[in-house]
């Protein structure tokens, strides 16, 4: 048994310094993945492998690794539901981008954003202007959320551009 409780301890302490490195370096939507990305995805799952597992490469070993893995993100979900301070320090909080019309300089930057992906991502949600954006949030998950027409009219796309959000972001 004691085998296992240290299989589910490296899961669970893998699991958590991902969690922080994300936070910590930025994160990105996984709609939108540039091959990059999809390569350091595939070596960081490659890297902390062994971390996790250890000597164990038994079918049980990887079960039970694994098991640890979703007993761990199930909890860790419902604390974010239930307490808004642990969803902020894991997850961040939104980033106001446009309001009424003009670029909020200083939070595009510390999302990442370059003019030129902020006036795409609004082309997405079929506004042509800046000028005509009530409000504009890139949002915890990455999406922007767009309210046009005297704050009217709220449009929501699911694919966001390559952009890191910063853990330090303000609204």
């Amino acid at each position: 048994m004691a085998p296992y409780i240290d299989l589910v301890l490296r899961a669970v302490s893998v699991y958590l310094f991902i969690i922080f490195a994300i936070r910590l370096f930025g994160k990105k939507e996984l709609a939108q993945l540039s091959v990059i990305d999809l390569v350091f995805i595939l070596l960081i799952s490659n890297a902390v492998q062994n971390a996790m597992v250890g000597p164990d490469t038994s079918l049980v070993g990887g079960l039970v690794a694994a098991g640890a893995l979703f007993v761990v993100n199930f909890g860790l979900k419902k604390l974010i539901g239930r307490y808004d301070s642990i969803g902020k320090l894991i997850q961040g909080e939104p980033i106001m981008l446009i309001y009424r019309g003009v670029v909020q300089e200083k939070n595009l930057l510390s999302a990442g954003f370059t003019h030129a992906e902020l006036e795409a991502a609004i082309r997405e949600h079929g506004i042509e202007r800046i000028e005509n954006i009530d409000l504009a949030m890139l949002e915890v998950d990455g999406n922007i959320s767009v309210l046009s027409d005297d704050f009217k009219t709220k449009s929501r796309r699911k694919r966001v551009h390559k952009t890191l959000q910063s853990p330090n972001a303000t609204t």
